[in-house]
Order: C-alpha cells, then sequence, then structure tokens
C-alpha cells in the first residue's frame, strides 16, 4: 500500500511540472534597471514622449525636460510655464501642447526645436490633462475647476469650442476613430464625447470603481481601462458601455499604458508599485505583476519602440539626499 501511495505522489508532482505554463499567470520581468536624475523639489504631473525625436518629456512645475532616450542625458528645458501638468504631442504639425493649469493656457513649442511658438489662452479654468486627437486633429484639455474640456484646432492653435461635462474631468484617451472618453472623477463616471461635434454622446459609472483618474484604451478591441483610487482598475467594452470585470491595483493610481503587442495594461501608483495586467483575450485579465518602483512614481509613459517605461519621482541620489529623478524599467 505505502508503495502504491508513494507511486501515485510521484504521478502527481510530475503531471503539476508538465502543465502548459499559460496555465498560470507569469510575470513579464519588468523592473527598475536604471535612474536618470535632474535635479530639483519641485511638483511633476504627466510625461509624454516623443517617438520620432526619440525625447521623453517630463513636466516639473514650471518647466518641461526634455531627455535624450538614446543617451539618457538632459538635451533641453521649455521654461517659463505656469504650473504644467501634460503634454499633447501632434506628429503631424511637429509641435507639443504644454496644458498650464495656473493661468489657464497652452503653450505650443517646435518638437525639434524645442522653441515656443504659441501660448494660447483659454476661457477655462484648471486645464490638467491634455490629449491629442487624430482623427479630428485637435487637442483638447480637460479642465478639472471648470468642468469642461477645451478643443483647439492643432495646425491653427485657435480655441474651437467647449465640451461641457458636468463633472470634474481627469485623463482622457481617443479610440482614434471619431469618440473621445474622459474620468469624471468627482461624479465616478465615464463621459464618451464625440471630437468633432464636441456634443457628449453617453456617460456611464465606473462601479464597482470610485474617484477614476487614470485611463487607457485597447484600440483593437475596444477596450476601456478606468484607473480608480480605491484600488482597483474597472474594464469597460465601449461597444456596449457594459464593465467586462476589475482588477485590483495599488493606491494612488494617476497614470496607466497599455501595450498593444503584449497586450499588457500597466497602472502606475503613488505607494510605488506599477500593477501589471496581461489581456489574454477581450474577456479574460489577470494580474500577473506587481512592480516596485519608488514612492511618489504615479505618472508613466511607455515607449512602444523599445518597450521600456519611465515614471518619475523624488529619488535617492546616493548621499542620504533625494533628488527629482526619472526610473526606467526594462524587462
Amino acid at each position: 500500500m505505502k508503495q502504491m501511495k508513494g507511486y501515485f505522489v510521484i504521478i502527481f508532482v510530475l503531471s503539476f511540472l508538465i502543465l502548459p505554463k499559460n496555465l498560470f499567470p507569469q510575470s513579464s520581468g519588468y523592473k527598475v534597471t536604471g535612474k536618470i536624475l535632474i535635479g530639483g523639489k519641485n511638483r511633476w504631473d504627466y510625461l509624454s514622449i516623443d517617438t520620432v525625436m526619440h525625447r521623453l518629456f517630463v513636466t516639473h512645475m514650471s518647466k518641461v525636460e526634455a531627455i535624450d532616450l538614446n543617451t539618457g542625458k538632459l538635451v533641453g528645458e521649455i521654461d517659463n510655464l505656469k504650473g504644467v501638468h501634460g503634454i499633447a504631442i501632434a506628429y503631424k504639425y511637429g509641435k507639443g501642447f504644454i496644458s498650464n493649469g495656473q493661468d489657464n493656457s497652452v503653450t505650443v513649442f517646435n518638437l525639434r526645436t524645442l522653441k515656443i511658438v504659441d501660448n494660447i489662452k483659454i476661457a477655462a479654468k484648471g486645464p490638467d490633462a491634455i490629449v491629442y486627437d487624430p482623427y479630428t486633429n485637435r487637442v483638447f484639455t480637460f479642465n478639472g475647476d471648470s468642468q469642461n474640456a477645451t478643443a483647439i484646432d492643432a495646425k491653427t492653435d485657435k480655441v474651437i469650442g467647449t465640451i461641457e461635462l458636468d463633472g470634474s474631468p481627469e485623463f482622457a484617451a481617443s479610440d482614434n476613430s471619431g469618440k473621445m472618453y474622459v474620468n469624471l472623477e468627482d461624479k465616478s463616471m465615464i463621459a464618451e464625447f464625440d471630437p468633432a461635434t464636441l456634443k457628449t454622446l453617453a456617460k456611464w459609472p465606473v462601479a464597482p470603481g470610485k474617484s477614476p483618474s487614470a485611463l487607457a484604451i485597447d484600440l483593437k478591441n475596444g477596450i476601456l481601462f478606468s484607473g480608480c483610487r480605491n484600488k482597483i482598475v474597472t474594464i469597460f467594452d465601449t461597444k456596449t458601455e457594459k464593465l467586462i470585470t476589475s482588477m485590483p491595483i495599488g493606491a494612488g493610481v494617476d497614470a496607466e499604458v497599455f501595450d498593444p503587442t503584449k497586450k499588457l495594461l500597466f497602472c502606475s501608483c503613488w505607494d510605488g508599485t506599477i500593477t501589471e495586467i496581461k489581456e489574454s483575450s477581450p474577456t479574460d485579465f489577470k494580474v500577473i505583476d506587481t512592480i516596485t518602483t519608488e514612492k511618489g512614481a504615479r505618472t508613466m509613459a511607455f515607449d512602444k519602440s523599445t518597450g521600456k517605461i519611465y515614471t518619475v519621482t523624488m529619488l535617492p541620489d546616493g548621499n542620504n539626499n533625494k533628488e527629482f529623478g526619472v526610473l526606467v524599467l526594462t524587462k
């Protein structure tokens, strides 16, 4: 009888070892592999990557710093800004657009030279997130204090109009085909609007999420990921506006990026973690890793050409001090 029991134990162990690896969640292997110290102790917000010039733009309160991603060196600054929040890039016109929350304006700069070419005053309060929509060739600022969005013609730098949102907008995403989506943080809802007509098309709750901040989209499958401050990400089908599922994430989420090649969602959080979620199919999602970064690293950018992730916060400088800088994550 003992021999028989031993036989069954061996068979069980062997069968476990030869099970397909994809039966269990597998980490993609991302980890912090480098850092770029910038200096200063001011506030920061969103990051953006210029994939043509291979530069990382980092917002830094009164300026935007440009880092060469090939060398990791600071190569320029756009300064004299007023409470900078985000950067949108319109490659078609060779321009970048910076939202200034303190003076309700958008600074326009030349992508190649980093020289300021225009400053657009908007009739709104608190422009924060800013997104370029390639379908309409318009830039949209999302104005938290006036609960609306402002549309700007990326070619002429002229204000086109306003979308009333009846809620405080956070980050937004375009489907590149005539619809845009934005989190309404105070209402715990997502608003869908037409970037051409500037009309709101629909609104739906992010429940079980609360206070949505980060937003990313799977363009191919029409899936929207809304990162919420109650430590979950809610996942929606944009065609039906129905909840697919929700996943646990870290505390203080403020940015998300989606890798369309590997079908991976990354959620960066203030608590010093990035939650990694695998989309196995449009209805199958799994948390596969929690990547440790540094406390305060709540925003990030993803370089599709290299697969690298960049996030910013105050970093140890080796002398028992902390210095503002960029963390580089690779796998």
